[in-house]
């Protein structure tokens, strides 16, 4: 038997999760560090599975399958395509830099007569969503990949209902009332969308005979499968219903704001650049390949809903008080260009959306990184608490700004390249479309430059005088995602030849091709 690698994707997080959490309570110091050594190892093991897939190989590689509940034909089954790969790839990069820049969110704090934020825990939540989140990458049965999109809400309800924003404003009772807020609207609308999801498993159980993705496209490519269109539309909603919750798309989006802005910004960043790409990513690999017909006929009001979560979230970023709400709704915006790219149905469309859960998960990661240092130096989270940290803090605002322009997605980064890919792939079946999605760049150079004008720029305001500037852990943290950023932006050939052929893969399920372009005739 070959090593199984992809089991060791997700077994080295989830043992580091138990081994930090059993570190004694005395010892908070060197949890951290064994949190630390297992993200490096998970990465390590990422970046093997990276090197071993190969582009123009089989679709599902690194592939491991063992009965699992037999009676019910549960079978744990694993493999990996180029874009369940980058995603792999994405989530072991980011941990580390996550674990690093919540070095300190987690010592223990005085609270009244009560001492919470136990350190340990916190950390072993890190690492146990992380390897749900791989192993949810790497899942080919359907069921096993239901299991671990249902696990991961339990840490991720934890981490946010019991690790909120030390800058929160207010009494210590408000700021509890509002973690639990968004902690049980968080677990609420993802449960919801996970028991309409349960529902579909077992529909597609009784139609399929099977939860191999292999097996049921088999069935279908010999005929012996042939879902009945209305079954095959309800089934095909009821997964998307879940995963349009987990993106988020608009107007199932409203969990994302309350969770962003009472999680530290670690967590806020594992939510939107990790977890988050699960919703994503399940649209192509089972919405798509699962039910071709349902997909094409869901397209036109799913590509509204798109538009909407572009234009709406955009908007709503324009007009937000608070730091971490507005990169938020940005990423609400975001979003909606990857869903767009994914339904647009072309190559450069759902190649570009891929790229964008990539580049998006790094952009967002620098931006609300480098917030969340700027915030824990002022304790508030409010733009107008702010002003003139440049004059102070040089390094600190330019790591901003650079992290701020890539979310706009200023030629040259990496986010430039994906958006670009959306919005020609969009254009070329659905050119009003493309037209209505343009608007999202313009209204995210307003948000992100005013936001940078606001806080960066003008008068140095009396309680930003002294604030420090970036410390050498934090500049670890924030240096490389900068330098990434800056690689793929000019470069990002090594990721689209990884994902170009799964792209090609999904398009076939679905049975689409790129539209030819219209020239005149001389």
């Amino acid at each position: 038997m070959s090593f199984p690698l992809l089991t060791a994707t997700a077994v080295v997080p989830a043992v580091g999760a138990i081994v930090t959490a059993a570190v004694p309570a005395a010892r908070k110091e060197a949890a951290k560090y064994l949190a630390l050594l297992f993200s490096l190892a998970t990465l390590a093991l990422a970046a093997i599975v990276l090197v071993r897939f190969e582009p123009g190989g089989a679709r599902y590689q690194l592939t491991e399958s063992h009965s699992w509940i037999a009676d019910f034909g549960v079978r744990y089954e694993l493999g990996v395509d180029g874009i369940g790969v980058v995603l792999i790839a994405l989530t072991a990069l980011l941990i580390p830099f996550i674990i690093v820049a919540g070095w300190n969110d987690a010592d223990p704090v005085e609270t009244g007569n009560s001492r919470w934020r136990p350190t340990q825990g916190f950390f072993a939540l890190i690492l146990m969503v992380e390897a749900m989140v791989i192993l949810s990458f790497e899942a080919t049965d359907v069921f096993l990949f239901y299991i671990l999109f249902e696990a991961m809400l339990i840490p991720m309800y934890f981490l946010i209902g019991g690790f909120g924003d030390r800058a929160h404003q207010g009494t210590d009772e408000n700021a509890a009332a509002q973690r639990s807020y968004a902690a049980v609207k968080f677990l609420l609308y993802n449960l919801v969308g996970g028991l309409i999801m349960l529902a579909a498993v077992i529909g597609l159980y009784v139609v399929a005979g099977s939860f191999s993705l292999s097996e049921i496209a088999e069935a279908r490519a010999s005929g012996q499968l042939d879902m009945a269109t209305n079954t095959e539309r309800l089934l095909f909603l009821g997964f998307f219903f879940a995963f349009a919750i987990k993106a988020p798309l608009w107007p199932l989006h409203t969990w994302l704001p309350n969770a962003m802005g009472e999680s530290t910004a670690p967590v806020a960043v594992l939510i939107t650049a990790v977890v988050d790409k699960v919703g994503t990513f399940a649209m192509l690999r089972f919405c798509l390949q699962l039910f071709p017909e349902a997909s094409k006929w869901a397209t036109p009001v799913i590509v509204v809903l798109a538009l909407i979560s572009i234009v709406y979230g955009a908007l709503l970023a324009v007009g937000q008080r608070d730091i971490k709400r507005l990169v938020a709704y940005a990423s609400i915006s975001h979003f909606g260009f990857i869903v767009l790219g994914i339904f647009a149905m072309t190559s450069q469309g759902q190649s570009g959306a891929t790229l964008y859960m990539v580049n998006h998960g790094i952009s967002t990661a620098a931006l609300m990184l480098v917030a969340g240092f700027l915030i824990s130096r002022r304790g508030s989270r409010l733009i107008a608490d702010y002003g003139g940290v440049q004059k102070v803090a040089p390094v600190l605002a330019g790591t901003f700004l650079i992290g701020g322009l890539a979310t706009l997605s200023l030629p040259g980064l990496a986010p430039f390249v994906s958006e670009f890919l959306v919005l020609v792939g969009t254009f070329s079946r659905y050119p009003v479309a493309g037209i209505v999605a343009t608007s999202g760049i313009v209204l995210a150079a307003l948000y992100v430059l005013v936001l940078y004008q606001r806080t960066m720029t003008g008068p140095v305001k009396e309680e930003v005088r002294n604030m420090p500037d970036l410390r050498p852990r934090e500049l670890a943290v924030i240096t490389p995602l900068i330098v990434l950023l800056l690689i793929l932006g000019v470069y990002p050939k090594p990721l689209t030849e990884i994902v170009d052929p799964a792209v090609e893969h999904t398009l076939s399920d679905v049975q689409q091709k790129d539209p030819r372009p219209e020239v005149e005739a001389k």
